[in-house]
């Protein structure tokens, strides 16, 4: 592996040597203040870091990445595809030289080095793709506990994650004499916390954020459903965070922001974060905009996308609570359309233990606005580490919130300090009538989801006979179309009408961003979850008003999304080429279970019987929805 140094030279000798000779310049005072706060750095034995290495390999184990995870991981962190070289114009073409002339050339010139590295060795040289994250620290912890925080960071650096940390702590009253001090002081001991797991971290005690809204937010009209940080930064103002990431380490920085008069007050952590996450995204677009033609920054290992990638927030608290769940923390939420909601259930009783979980939770809803729609935030406490790399890799909670309830409340995972996962999210709607869908939207919608061609003529001359209601996702970014199939006469009223899921469909480029999960909690709200307190959510449709049904569909046994349905259903039955999947009536089962005490449930009560014959007689016998294949 070649030094840094090395690889620097490769590309520009020259004004590499001279912008590390101003760099050092710059930083030896800044350093020669600071490193008597140092404690000094021994690097571990190696004997130290195999306990740390068995960690990090087993963290990455236990998050379990699926293909689409490691896809999206390998997109956003792997190596860049180079653009392919140009083909000289024939105007630039010249004449093939002469027996003599070649001698001559090799004489006097040496061999030609292209500036820049060919694609393979720069694959080698820059193996992962850095990205950022910004990073809250919500003290006060322990040193033990930071030194689980700080294991996490170094987990999420090796991964290619840099981390811009935010250091916080609640206890310390503002405006006290000795508060900046404090401060300093907090923020030197995550120092010494990252640097005693063998990262390299550097504290950055001065403000580089200013206090007040940016320039020209008063005056804007856009709409919005955030609320602007009461702080801003410019790019020029991130040299020392750039620089320090360059350099490979992390940066710390205390809650600090300069006054119109210039002077370094402290402020709110969350501002100075949202002020970062904004002005990081705004560099990020600027130096994007410098690269001109083949140039591309991915081809050159010291540069950095300082566009954040992932806002964490590690507090004592964990997650927010869930009205649910009894208490235990939101898994995943929507803030589009849960953020409301959310703020309105939240428990006065819960303010103790989680006193900033809705500070917090405005804090995500600012800082995902201004960050790309892959990115996510996640609530959590200091003793989930390893969460951190499971949310990294796969970007999805580390339960499914799409999960049957019962088995959410019984799972062991599903704790206090259970992360919660943040997602900027999508508006949830349902519809009740055909007139109220977009026809072309729809298709769309399908026939890029099933890869099929849509009958259109039939499959809308049956959903206006047969439509119970649409549950759609943003703009058509995913569906639930869910029908009331009829029952041959006879059959009891517990069973006929049947509520079938018809279709069940997420865009290609909304798989895997959690839409799905949102659509089916909505789809739970709606069908056999109804009834439940939990399902009153407030997406268009009953609000958890009304007596939940029996939900049944069918997919084919080779479906590869089969491993989800039979994870979320109830049970299944084979019938041919076909899979029936059911999910039971939740409140009709807790209903029963009440009823019959410590006995529980039987394998077969009286009112299920019958009822798998009449589902297979009746679903199986609904038409396809697509033209024939060719």
């Amino acid at each position: 592996m070649l030094s840094s140094s090395a690889r620097f030279t490769s590309r520009a000798p020259v004004s590499s040597a001279a912008r590390h000779a101003r760099s050092a310049q710059t930083f030896k005072a800044f350093y020669a203040t600071i490193r008597s706060l140092r404690q000094a750095y021994e690097p571990p034995e190696p004997d130290d870091l195999e306990p740390s290495e068995k960690d990090f390999i087993l963290s990455l184990l236990r998050a379990n990445p699926s293909l689409r995870d490691t896809k999206s991981y390998l997109a956003s962190f792997g190596p860049r595809p180079q653009p392919p070289q140009r083909p000289a114009s024939k105007e630039e073409e010249k004449p093939l030289p002469t027996d003599n002339a070649v001698v001559a050339q090799a004489e006097t010139k040496p061999p030609d080095i292209k500036p820049s590295p060919s694609p393979v060795v720069a694959s080698i040289l820059n193996p992962v793709y850095r990205r950022t994250a910004l990073v809250k620290i919500q003290a006060p912890f322990t040193d033990r506990q930071l030194e689980s925080i700080a294991r996490g960071m170094v987990y999420l650096e090796k991964l290619g994650l840099l981390s811009v940390i935010v250091v916080e702590n609640d206890q310390l009253p503002k405006g006290e004499r000795g508060e900046r001090a404090s401060l300093l002081d907090e923020t030197m001991r995550v120092v010494n916390a990252l640097e005693s797991q063998g990262a390299r971290a550097r504290p950055v005690l001065g403000a580089v954020v200013r206090l007040g809204p940016k320039p020209g937010d008063e005056d804007s009209t856009e709409p919005r459903d955030y609320i602007l940080p009461e702080a801003h930064t410019f790019p020029s103002d991130l040299v020392h965070i750039r620089s320090a990431l360059r350099a490979g380490e992390i940066p710390v920085l205390p809650p600090l922001a300069l006054d119109s008069f210039c002077r370094s007050v402290r402020v709110d952590a969350n501002d100075v974060i949202a002020a970062l996450v904004r002005g990081m995204g705004e560099a990020a677009a600027l130096d994007s905009s410098q690269f001109h033609g083949d140039e591309s920054p991915s081809l050159f290992p010291d540069e950095i996308d300082l566009t954040p990638l992932r806002l964490m927030i590690i507090t004592r608290e964990g997650g927010v609570p869930s009205y649910a769940r009894q208490g235990l923390p939101h898994l995943l939420i929507n803030l589009t359309s849960e953020y409301s909601y959310i703020r309105e259930t939240f428990d006065p009783r819960w303010k103790p233990s989680h006193p900033t979980a809705l500070s917090n939770l405005e804090l995500a809803r600012t800082c995902l606005a201004f960050m790309p729609p892959t990115s996510s935030a996640v609530m959590v406490s200091h003793r989930s580490p390893s969460h951190l790399i499971g949310n990294l890799i796969t970007n999805k909670p580390a339960v499914s919130s799409s999960l049957p309830h019962a088995l959410l409340q019984g799972n062991r995972k599903v704790t206090p300090h259970t992360p919660t996962l943040l997602r900027r999210g999508l508006p949830i709607r349902v519809v009740r009538r055909v007139e109220e869908i977009d026809k072309a939207k729809m298709k769309v919608l399908l026939e890029q989801s099933f890869r099929r061609e849509l009958s259109e003529e039939a499959f809308w001359a049956r959903m206006e006979r047969d439509l119970d209601f649409v549950i759609i996702a943003g703009d058509y970014a995913g569906a639930a179309i869910v029908t009331r199939e009829p029952c041959p006469a006879g059959v009891p009223s517990a069973i006929s009408p049947i509520t079938y899921l018809d279709k069940f469909a997420v865009l290609p480029s909304h798989q895997g961003d959690g839409t799905v999960d949102f659509l089916w909690v909505a789809l739970h709200d709606e069908t056999y979850g109804l009834g439940l307190p939990f399902s009153a959510n407030p997406n268009g449709g009953k609000e958890g008003k009304g007596e939940g049904r029996d939900l049944v569909w069918r997919s084919r046994a080779d479906n590869p999304v089969n491993k989800w349905y039979f994870e979320r259903s109830t049970g299944h039955v084979r019938h041919g080429d076909w899979v029936l999947f059911w999910c039971d009536a939740e409140v009709r089962l807790k209903t029963e279970e009440g009823r019959r005490a410590n006995a529980g449930l039987s394998y077969l009560m009286d009112w299920e019987r019958g009822r798998l014959e009449t589902w297979c007689d009746v679903v199986m016998k609904i038409p396809s929805s697509w033209k024939p294949k060719n």
